[in-house]
């Protein structure tokens, strides 16, 4: 959702210097993971779906990490030492443009604010009013508390928790951390701040008298949802954040038709396409671009990744999808599991049968083709109505070098085979069970390639020497 055109000059700044000192990780705190990508990752995707003009990032412990982090995403701006938020938006002053009437103020750390709750909070600001966005909690302990005049209207000031007197401490309306500024005028406000108060920081939150001094506008806009505006400081948080997200994920398959087991126990950490009547039991996890077909069953424990799978597909529990950068397809009316896995590359037709303890890699298998018991399949072609054997290989790799193995149609393949590639399988034929197979086998014919069986009379086993 992109602002209107008359609001469409915007910087946006994402407060990101903080140390996150309770999440008692080396990793700086807004790049631990939300849903599969960092927190800092969800609010450069907003800035993104607002057409912001310039977007800043205020870096300061791990600045490093999370510079490399964002790339050409956004520019970067340090904050060395960290003197509070007051103190980071100051490190902003030289690099934002005046001529983007807006500057939009974001936190890195708090993930799940809406595309239209954010264009609404610019929108209020209008390059004329300071617009801070608000929201009701039933307990606003650590927040900034936000202070009205008597009728209830205009925003005084906001007080932050430590500063804040008993009475203070009684109102639930709190400052989220988020505000729109007039360019100008926050470039003079922030640099007019001072340090006089119980952390000896910079609080960006200041800057609310000072425009009510000026005879600015303030205003407040609430976000409609808790979860759009809950920050993370700990493990604990960002788990139950992870939770509600989840859970609101879940809802929306939900009310589009997909059965979920129970939507508690359910994870989408990318997108999930669905068609009719798709059945998820529970704990299944799905990542990158999923799509499901009509008609789909998902069995329980199952991680699918980057993966697109036809409609009618039985996908039974235990079983690891991972298309990563190459993709997975299953065709109409496949069975998968358990306890499969099908790696990046692997192309499935129609019918076809994956069983248990199954691995297909960068292989294609054309309609009707089956491999049902404890196989590996890589760097294959393999022919309509195939039938490979329990315990086959494709040993596709030579120390050095990755080489494929064709099989034809109608090939019966035995249990216990290695097919050592490159070789050729000919349609129709059968390779025996046992058989290692180095060289191309002729159609419609039994292929044999196992040493002859011998018993040995009088043969004793080794004994320990005691």
């Amino acid at each position: 959702m992109m602002l209107g055109e008359r609001e469409m000059a915007l910087n946006v700044v994402i407060m990101a210097a903080g140390k996150g000192t309770r999440m008692r990780s080396a990793l700086p705190k807004v790049l631990h993971k939300l849903a599969g990508r960092s927190l800092l990752s969800h609010v450069l995707g907003r800035a993104a779906e607002l057409g912001a003009q310039r977007t800043l990032v205020v870096t300061g412990h791990g600045a490093e990490q999370v510079e490399a982090h964002v790339g050409a995403a956004a520019t970067c701006v340090r904050q060395e030492p960290q003197l509070g938020t007051g103190h980071a938006v100051q490190q902003t002053v030289p690099a934002l443009d005046t001529a983007h009437a807006t500057t939009l103020i974001l936190n890195g750390d708090v993930p799940l604010i809406e595309p239209a709750t954010a264009a609404a909070l610019a929108a209020a600001c209008g390059g004329e009013r300071l617009a801070l966005l608000t929201v009701v909690l039933q307990d606003a302990t650590g927040y900034g508390r936000i202070v009205r005049e008597a009728s209830g209207e205009r925003v005084l000031a906001i007080v932050e928790h430590k500063d804040a007197s008993a009475e203070q401490r009684a109102i639930r309306e709190v400052y989220t951390g988020m505000m729109a500024a007039p360019t100008a005028l926050l470039q003079k406000w922030v640099m007019a701040l001072n340090n006089q108060n119980a952390q000896g920081e910079y609080y960006l939150t200041d800057i609310v008298a000072m425009a009510a001094a000026e005879g600015v506008p303030v205003v407040a806009t609430q976000a409609a949802d808790e979860v759009e505006v809950l920050g993370v400081n700990s493990p604990a948080q960002l788990a139950d954040l992870e939770r509600r997200f989840q859970r609101r994920q879940a809802e929306a398959l939900m009310n589009a038709g997909v059965r979920l087991a129970d939507p508690a126990r359910f994870d989408l950490r990318g997108t999930l396409t669905c068609g009719q009547d798709v059945e998820i039991d529970v704990n299944c996890v799905f990542e990158g671009a999923v799509t499901l077909g009509d008609g789909v069953k998902i069995g329980a424990h199952c991680v699918l990744r980057n993966a697109v799978i036809a409609e009618g597909v039985v996908i039974h529990p235990f079983c690891h999808i991972d298309g990563d950068k190459d993709g997975v397809s299953v065709g109409a009316g496949s069975l998968i599991g358990p306890y499969a896995r099908l790696r990046p590359g692997a192309q499935l037709g129609a019918e076809v049968h994956i069983g248990n303890f199954v691995e297909v890699k960068n292989s294609t298998l054309a309609d009707g083709a089956k491999a049902n018991h404890l196989a590996y399949l890589g760097d294959a072609t393999v022919g309509e109505r195939v039938n490979f054997g329990a315990g086959s290989i494709t040993a596709n790799y030579d120390g050095a070098n990755k080489h494929r193995t064709v099989i034809g149609h109608d090939v019966h393949v035995g249990s216990n085979c290695v097919l050592i590639a490159p070789v050729t399988l000919g349609d129709g034929g059968t390779i025996g069970g046992g058989s290692t197979i180095a060289k191309n086998t002729p159609p419609d014919q039994l292929t044999v390639a196992r040493a002859k069986q011998v018993s040995l009379a009088g043969w004793k086993r080794p004994q320990k020497k005691r």
